[in-house]
């Protein structure tokens, strides 16, 4: 079977681009040219991974990306962005993207990226399937992480993580009391194709800790081995 892509985009010379490539590598193409048509199209059919535009009519795609992880939809998103900020980078990832490319941008390497996200996806590592190997449910400090409802809660209110953060704790939750390097992390939770340095893990590390550390400035939970990696301690 051949594999879907949802295109959201409005530079039309773009998507006749990537139009003409995707279909020649054999890619099912639907495009849609704003976010809330795009968003529409995503939540009512399954596609294998979507492209998605951050600077889009009538919803951005900061908006349309947070909508689909909000509504479960966990198909990879790989974000367009015509922006080289950090910050937008960095925005699109908490938000539950899986990766960015920034325009102009090379199509060869694009379409190594969407097929590496589409084979991580379809064939995932023991490491990275949900629900986790040894835990439906589990409970440390004031946190309870539902791992079949890709949800967690802190003193009974829900916690908003994006996926990848989400995926991070379920992967320290199933090797709690293991020390972890950053690239035994990097590509349990990445994968080894998704291109993201140890700085994501740091990064991702420290937003995690802000949301489930009593005190993230010493944290009890996500303990730090320096020059190393990880290791998640339950008390």
């Amino acid at each position: 079977m051949n594999h879907s892509i949802l295109l959201i985009e409005d530079d039309s010379g773009l998507v006749f681009m990537l139009s003409d490539r995707l279909l020649a590598e054999g890619y099912v193409l639907e495009i849609a040219n704003d976010g809330r048509s795009g968003l529409a199209l995503a939540q009512k059919k399954r596609f294998d991974l979507i492209l998605l535009d951050v600077m889009l009519p009538e919803k951005t795609g900061f908006e349309v990306c947070r909508e689909l992880r909000k509504s479960g939809i966990t198909t990879p998103i790989l974000m367009l962005t015509a922006r080289g900020q950090l910050d937008d980078k960095i925005t699109g990832l908490k938000l539950g993207a899986d990766d960015y490319m920034t325009k102009p941008f090379e199509a060869l390497e694009l379409v190594a990226r969407i097929e590496a996200h589409i084979r991580r996806n379809q064939y995932p590592s023991s490491q990275e399937t949900l629900p986790a190997k040894h835990y439906e449910r589990y409970a440390f400090g004031d946190i309870v992480v539902d791992i079949r409802g890709m949800e967690a809660h802190k003193a009974g209110q829900a916690l908003d993580l994006s996926l990848k953060e989400f995926q991070l704790l379920v992967y320290l939750i199933e090797n709690q009391g293991t020390m972890l390097s950053r690239d035994d992390i990097l590509n349990n939770v990445w994968g080894y194709d998704a291109m993201p340095t140890t700085r994501t893990v740091d990064t991702h590390v420290a937003w995690l800790r802000q949301k489930i550390e009593p005190n993230p400035k010493q944290p009890q939970f996500i303990l730090t081995a320096h020059g190393f990696g990880y290791k998640f301690v339950a008390s």
